[in-house]
């Protein structure tokens, strides 16, 4: 729900930015989701979930993930900002930050296991590998120990295995995920969220002329990647977004059924991807994800046929959320 905070960012115009952002998440049909982590505002992600709860502001049902935790170098070379990411530097220390963060608040754990990404003089893709695994284990355990999730950020290599070796429930991006590791990912029953739509944006090609002289670029290896777990059996694909404000504007996410299909995945699937699965990778299949009797009357209708053309659901006319309507464009007798 936040942008990434700036340094001359406050923490009043953060939250009215935040606001902004879930109200119109909201609006483009999106009632319930995952925030994986405040992006460098705090626990701020935990007030706005409860106000949402609460009745005291309009927008989805949220589970937050707060800081999140990242690998840090040894010894510390300047103080810990408050606001960002834990930085760790071991086992005891990621453990000490998975309860700190639950006991704030945090619904999830958000992990990265694997730093960026670079080509080899042979255009090979390498990926940084951050946590050892036995400290990523450790955290691990100690989320599910509390009874809480963790979605683990990773675009490859080793570190993309170490996840799906220690069990992270949530695959993110991947984007050199191969068949091995789907496979395993399906026998641990673990979610892939590949977010397409933000990793294959035209900067992403301006990264890579600019590092690599327009040699080798990483978009079709993601595009790959994505494919080839789409056709694998038993893969639990999820529906996710890096919509973070920038380059990718909330109340967008849709774009993401358009870019799976567009990759392999049929319009139906899709949809049940973004509903069903999101929903049961959530711990919320009994209240949401379906239209069944018992749960909450969270709907959204749009004008045509999205199994005929998975754009309509960029055009949504009609959102209901617990009951309650938030936006009735449909036109009566339509």
């Amino acid at each position: 729900m936040f942008n990434t905070r700036g340094p001359k960012a406050t923490t009043e115009a953060a939250m009215l930015i935040a606001i902004q952002n879930l109200q119109a998440d909201l609006r483009a049909g999106v009632t319930a989701a995952r925030d994986m982590t405040s992006h460098g505002n705090g626990y701020g992600d935990v007030a706005i979930r409860d106000a949402i709860n609460e009745g005291r502001i309009d927008g989805p049902r949220f589970q937050v993930s707060t800081l999140g935790i990242v690998w840090g170098a040894s010894p510390a070379t300047a103080p810990a900002d408050p606001l960002a990411s834990t930085v760790i530097r071991s086992a005891d220390e990621g453990r000490a930050a998975v309860q700190d963060q639950i006991g704030h608040g945090a619904d999830w754990i958000k992990l990265y296991p694997a730093g960026n990404y670079s080509f080899a003089a042979t255009g090979e893709p390498q990926y940084v590998v951050t946590y050892p695994l036995p400290v990523l284990q450790a955290m691990i355990d100690e989320a599910h120990r509390l009874g809480k999730k963790t979605g683990c950020h990773v675009y490859g290599g080793e570190g993309e295995r170490n996840a799906i070796v220690a069990g992270c429930d949530t695959i993110e991006h991947a984007w050199g995920l191969t068949q091995e590791q789907a496979n395993m990912m399906v026998a641990k029953r673990l979610y892939f969220d590949p977010t397409l739509v933000r990793y294959t944006e035209p900067y992403m090609d301006d990264n890579d002329r600019k590092n690599t002289g327009g040699r080798f670029r990483i978009i079709p290896i993601i595009e790959k990647a994505v494919s080839m777990a789409i056709a694998t059996p038993g893969l639990k694909i999820m529906v996710g977004s890096g919509v973070d404000g920038s380059t990718f504007v909330h109340g967008t996410q849709a774009l993401e059924f358009e870019s799976l299909v567009r990759r392999g995945m049929s319009p139906a699937r899709a949809i049940q991807s973004g509903t069903i699965v999101n929903a049961e990778a959530m711990g919320w299949r009994d209240q949401i994800g379906s239209v069944e009797k018992g749960k909450y009357a969270d709907l959204v209708a749009v004008s045509g046929d999205p199994i005929a053309d998975i754009t309509e659901l960029q055009r949504v006319k009609f959102v209901m959320k617990g009951g309650k309507i938030v936006k009735n464009e449909l036109q009566t007798g339509k």
